[in-house]
């Protein structure tokens, strides 16, 4: 048996960061979907498919075989058993990515193998519609959220250690756009599971939300 943890949430609340500390605590997979979809993105330009071409995209979509493991502590994306990992990361892969992954017959492709993932493999998934589409029938669900303020706060100290130029107000309505069309969107728009935990981070730092997803997973009796 497999355990499935699902984590939700709209940008800048911390999912990832506080999935992948989870997953390494709890030696689980860490399921980078992003990750997946630019794999998907690599497998198309391969395959000579252009972004407008939407029929071919259809079409060879369904030929790729993508999964996530583990090797030497690394998180290693496969596509058709090769190691892309250091391929995936290049501005031609994130344009396609950007076009293929509102393809519906990509997702749903995608989805099918992420959920193939989760019956092999204890997984730490997140994104916007994992627990109401991706893995329904997760153990546990959360919905990781924090105000738009606190998260507008913390892509500002981000940017700004980068020594990029921003400002605080853009970035918050940058945020605030960024929610209404995640929450509003056709397919499977953000929203929180009825059976998840809402777990708000605005005044929690990463330790404590980290720790009080692994305390949920305690009370359920995952295995660590």
């Amino acid at each position: 048996m497999s355990y499935n943890i699902a984590i939700d949430g709209p940008a800048g609340a911390g999912k990832s960061t506080i999935a992948k500390a989870v997953a390494k605590r709890m030696n689980y997979i860490y399921v980078d979907t992003g990750a997946m979809y630019r794999a998907m993105a690599l497998f198309l330009l391969r395959n000579h498919v252009k972004p407008e071409e939407m029929e071919k995209i259809n079409e060879q979509c369904q030929e790729a075989d993508i999964t996530i493991r583990y090797e030497n502590g690394e998180q290693v994306v496969l596509l058709n058993g090769e190691n892309v990992n250091k391929l995936i990361r290049t501005e031609e892969v994130s344009k396609m990515a950007s076009i293929s992954s509102a393809n519906a017959n990509v997702r749903k492709k995608l989805v099918s193998l992420q959920q193939a993932l989760a019956k092999r493999e204890n997984v730490v998934m997140d994104g916007r519609d994992i627990g109401t589409c991706v893995l329904p029938s997760a153990e546990i669900k959360i919905y990781l959220t924090a105000s738009v303020e606190v998260r507008a706060k913390r892509r500002f100290g981000e940017l700004t250690a980068k020594g990029e130029q921003c400002a605080l107000a853009a970035i918050e309505a940058d945020i605030r756009d960024r929610d209404r069309r995640d929450m509003t969107r056709e397919i499977s728009p953000l929203k929180q599971a009825e059976d998840a935990v809402l777990i708000d981070t605005s005044d929690m730092d990463i330790e404590e939300a980290v720790m009080t997803v692994i305390e949920l997973c305690r009370q359920k009796g995952y295995e660590r």
